[in-house]
């Protein structure tokens, strides 16, 4: 989903296709005419010689390399030295990168730069069974690292766990710990609200050091599924200079190039925004940020492959994002308020699906696109607020 984004926004950019690669073709970039897909099942434990060869394929072009989730994009810039011979790479360096990403670097940072996160501890293979958090239930259950979970297999998996009291937490990390999964578990503070509470800021930093777009989103519902919980279903733009003019602030003083995404939910018991992660990338729903006007691929390319000068930019548009129907959405969605003004913007016509794009349609893509849309009314009836093992 994330790469059909990225690809249409550089399609409505410039006119041109690009080059999407990746372990398996599912149904977002299939019957396509804007990407051409190459399928590279050993994508991950290949990935610099695929790269060095899709850079001979196309050689004599200008190529740019972007990740379209968390691995490729760590892969990329552990790579960055022999990548940058055939592509522009608009990623930070792998020392940064372990700043940000690694937990108790993480915190450091919130600490430093005032941002506020939710209480979280550490579980291991060794103490889970007599691990008794700090942290009142309920907590949030998830996978430290999620590549070797989703590697796994055990009844009952999900993305990310609630457990509402200790008996439920025990017997999550009982079925997890029984499976070929044995890394680290993060275990945090549940912070209170639902979808609607949370908040989805994309930043671009230009090749100067300066931030050239901030653009905030209010989700109004994420989806519900086991191997999609968390991840948002639907998203309208919306404006907090405040909470831009920090995270601006702390990109630029930290030396950031590129694409940042930040996940954070409001904590209406003290008014502050509690972020989850930083992810070194834009995320699979950023295409938020180009149906609202703008095009985020566009400031990349614009940036590192034209040279173009670039203001600052602090989104204001209000625009609905979805990937779910409209029945789905006003059945589940549980915000009054973000649902009468999502009814508002549809009205007036100012919403956008990324996968329905008029321009890359056909009978085949249309029909199979119905039928995986069709398919959430199923998905959110059988899981819908059901976050734990069962």
């Amino acid at each position: 989903m994330n790469a059909y984004g990225m690809a249409r926004a550089f399609y409505e950019a410039y006119g041109i296709k690009s080059v999407v690669i990746g372990r398996a073709h599912l149904t977002p970039t299939q019957n396509s005419r804007i990407l051409d897909f190459y399928e590279e099942p050993k994508l991950k434990e290949d990935f610099l010689a695929i790269m060095q060869r899709t850079a001979k394929k196309f050689a004599g072009q200008n190529l740019l390399l972007m990740g379209c989730g968390d691995d490729y994009v760590k892969l990329i810039i552990k790579n960055k030295g022999e990548l940058v011979k055939d592509f522009t790479v608009p990623y930070i360096n792998e020392e940064l990168m372990n700043q940000i990403l690694l937990k108790e670097n993480f915190y450091e940072m919130c600490e430093k730069y005032n941002f506020s996160y939710p209480k979280t501890d550490i579980i291991t293979a060794e103490n889970y069974e007599n691990f008794s958090p700090d942290i009142q239930y309920p907590i949030i259950l998830k996978a430290s690292n999620s590549v070797e979970y989703w590697a796994c297999s055990f009844p009952g998996k999900k993305k990310v766990f609630v457990a509402q009291d200790e008996a439920e937490k025990t017997a999550i990390l009982k079925a997890i710990y029984s499976s070929s999964y044995q890394d680290a578990m993060i275990v945090q503070e549940f912070i209170p609200g639902d979808d609607s509470y949370m908040r989805v800021l994309n930043a671009y930093i230009g090749t100067d050091g300066k931030a050239k777009l901030m653009c905030l989103g209010n989700p109004i519902l994420e989806e519900h599924s086991p191997e999609g919980i968390g991840s948002y279903a639907a998203i309208i733009t919306t404006y907090d200079k405040e909470l831009m003019d920090q995270v601006k602030f702390f990109l630029e003083d930290i030396g950031f190039e590129g694409i940042a995404n930040f996940d954070m939910k409001y904590d209406y018991r003290d008014g502050k925004y509690k972020l989850f992660e930083i992810n070194l990338r834009n995320g699979r729903s950023s295409y938020y940020v180009t149906a609202a006007g703008y095009n985020l691929m566009q400031y990349v390319a614009d940036d590192y492959m034209l040279g173009k000068k670039q203001d600052l930019v602090y989104a204001d548009n209000e625009h609905l994002w979805t990937v779910i129907p409209n029945g789905v959405l006003f059945k589940y969605a549980q915000n009054p308020e973000l649902k009468a003004k999502a009814r508002q913007l549809i009205k007036e016509g100012k919403v956008t699906n990324s996968l329905f794009y008029k321009e890359d349609m056909n009978v085949t893509r249309y029909a199979k696109l119905t039928l995986n849309s069709l398919n959430y009314y199923r998905k959110y009836k059988k899981y819908f607020n059901k976050k734990g093992l069962s």
